[in-house]
């Protein structure tokens, strides 16, 4: 999945808790979802002469938080875990946890989730 197809993916899902999400959708939305915070914190300091307080990374912060829990569970549901071992989120050690898994490749052919996502292309 390339970038642009990632970002459609994630807005097209943005509720979406079922499924599989391969590890390149789950970063490229990561890697837009860091951009879009970094030009929100660039636009609040540029308007407001200072990131507190600011008005576009909260908005985008708070847009982007659903979309991207659905990505990051459909992460999950291609390694075959289950969404709820995102809840170690909230542990340092469930962070680093993550991170280890969100680099993994997904399970190859189908699993108790759905059919592979970069077999269906």
């Amino acid at each position: 999945m390339d970038f642009a197809g990632a970002i459609k993916s994630g807005f097209r899902n943005y509720i979406t808790f079922r499924g599989r999400a391969p590890r390149s959708e789950f970063w490229y939305w990561t890697l837009f979802a860091l951009l879009l915070t970094i030009a929100g914190q660039i636009a609040d300091t540029a308007l407001f002469e200072s990131p507190n307080p600011g008005l576009f990374a909260p908005l985008i912060g708070l847009g982007l938080f659903l979309p991207g829990w659905a990505v990051a569970i459909r992460r999950l549901h291609d390694l075959d875990r289950t969404g709820w071992w995102f809840l170690v989120v909230f542990t340092i050690v469930g962070i680093i946890l993550l991170l280890i898994w969100a680099c993994k490749s997904g399970v190859k052919g189908p699993n108790r989730f759905g059919p592979d996502p970069l077999a269906a292309g």
